[in-house]
């Protein structure tokens, strides 16, 4: 009896002790922007960085736009040379041997690693809807991955997914993954009858708040508090086209709206927060700490380990999508995860798939000084103009954005932008895009796949011209006559994809 009631004593002070440590964990560090960037700065042994260029002309410190100014450091580092001097001449050497180089230094000096820690991710249907996008019947699923948060309880992180895949579908069916607000796309209305019950409940309902309404209800007795939701045709986009989840979904297509923001903050004083201050503990990162573009990429590739899963869906043939900032995070997934097979990336400048040696629009300055939350830490080290060791600029990066798209060969990468006139802005740098695609082509033809088609010369390479899409291989470019959007060359991806994987909607 003394040893169970010792026993019993034990277990009671264990589930105390527990208890009293899940009420005292420490809840995250809060910084303001300003306190974070020293505080990498710190750690780095950096006490002045140069200020980004800016976007008004007006200002001494404009962004520059002359292309005879755009190219201090003409020379790329080649993809096909290893650290060691050799140089890559088969596809085993490129996976056993230099690709991991590429990533390493990547991860290291740009993105940040994904920690060996990174929590799991446990997936559930919320609700699932029976809709139509114009003329298409779809069923739609919101799906939530719940972030295991055991380490760390202080911290919620639940990543919010939509899945819409046609309905009449006869066999499994490629699915893009496309980053932005996650929500059902066109909720299913009740009938006539139910609207009528639910109009009828809800009268009743107010009369019981407020019985005086009665009166009102019996004088307007054809008022209809919840009314239909009259048909309307697919909208449109500015060139005419239907709006790109009608254009995936007509064409056989399924897809899933990812937000991003639900993994990690788009801000620097959400790094205490989201996955990376989870897995940090709400401390303050380290400097070779994944930064947001990576923790989307990250986010990205959880739900593609959940779609794999489903039926419906051809788990060889998901594809991943973003403009702007996703277009930066889409070009990261894919080229870290070589389980994507295809991917579009519009409009993401530097950071994405612009060269980061360009002196043209935004630059290094501005992404490791006012979008520095976006990268690892270790890449403030690229605009310092005094450090402990040394000044260091763009030139002194062991990698550049040919290298990322090159990470997706032999798979499917599609280079999309529109026009400055349209709003698609100079500080992109659409001319810097283009020749890292065309640099990064000889890694796909070493690969068996086929390029852009134009030469390796990318000095001097000039994009073709506008709406003219060099859609021959497996690494595509299109610049559209739109502004800041991959719309208009949606039809263009998703009938290039077809041919390359050969399918056709039933």
């Amino acid at each position: 009896m003394r040893s169970i009631a010792l026993g019993g004593a034990i277990g009671a002070l264990v589930i105390s002790v527990s208890a009293f440590a899940a009420s005292t964990v420490s809840p995250p560090v809060q910084l303001t922007a300003e306190q974070e960037q020293h505080n990498m700065m710190d750690q780095l042994g950096i006490t002045e960085l140069r200020p980004g260029r800016s976007g008004d002309e007006d200002s001494p410190n404009y962004a520059n736009y002359d292309e005879s100014k755009a190219t201090p450091y003409p020379d790329l580092p080649d993809p096909l040379l290893m650290k060691n001097g050799r140089k890559v001449t088969s596809s085993k050497q490129w996976f056993d041997k230099r690709r991991p180089e590429i990533v390493e230094d990547f991860s290291r000096e740009v993105y940040g690693f994904v920690p060996k820690n990174a929590p799991k991710v446990t997936w559930e249907r919320l609700a699932t809807d029976n809709e139509r996008l114009g003329f298409t019947p779809v069923i739609a699923t919101k799906i939530v991955g719940h972030v295991d948060n055991s380490a760390y309880p202080a911290i919620d992180v639940n990543i919010k997914m939509t899945l819409v895949l046609p309905a009449r579908a006869t066999g499994p069916v490629p699915v893009l993954i496309m980053f932005g607000r996650s929500g059902f796309p066109a909720p299913s209305q009740p009938t006539d009858e139910e609207r009528d019950r639910i109009n009828a409940a809800l009268k009743a309902a107010i009369i019981k708040q407020d019985p005086a309404l009665a009166d009102v209800f019996k004088r307007h007795q054809a008022l209809e508090i919840l009314k239909p939701v009259p048909f309307s045709f697919p909208p449109r986009n500015a060139d005419g086209d239907p709006q790109s989840i009608y254009e995936l979904v007509d064409a056989g297509w399924g897809y899933a709206t990812l937000d991003p923001t639900s993994v990690q903050a788009d801000n620097a004083p959400g790094l205490t927060q989201g996955v990376i201050g989870l897995v940090n503990k709400g401390q303050p990162r380290k400097p070779d700490d994944w930064g947001a573009l990576r923790a989307w990429a990250w986010g990205a590739s959880q739900a593609l380990t959940y779609l794999q899963t489903l039926p419906g869906i051809d788990a060889k043939h998901i594809g991943i999508e973003g403009v702007s900032r996703y277009g930066k995070a889409a070009l990261v997934t894919a080229a870290f995860d070589q389980r994507f097979a295809m991917v579009l990336v519009g409009s993401s400048g530097k950071g994405g798939a612009t060269l980061l040696r360009r002196f043209y629009g935004e630059g290094v300055s501005n992404l490791a000084t006012g979008e520095d939350y976006w990268m690892a830490g270790n890449f403030m080290k690229y605009d310092a103009e005094k450090a402990k060791f040394g000044r260091m600029d763009a030139s002194d990066l062991p990698v550049d954005s040919h290298e990322l798209i090159a990470l997706v060969a032999p798979r499917l990468a599609f280079i999309s932008y529109g026009i400055p006139e349209k709003g698609d802005a100079h500080w992109l740098d659409h001319l810097g895009s283009y020749r890292a695609t065309v640099a990064a082509g000889k890694v796909y033809r070493l690969l068996g796949a086929k390029d852009l088609g134009v030469g390796d010369d990318y000095k001097t390479a000039e994009m073709p011209p506008v709406n003219h899409g060099l859609l021959d291989g497996q690494l595509a470019w299109r610049q559209h006559d739109g502004g800041h959007t991959d719309a208009p060359n949606m039809k263009y991806f998703i009938a290039w994809v077809n041919k390359n994987i050969g399918y056709q909607a039933p």
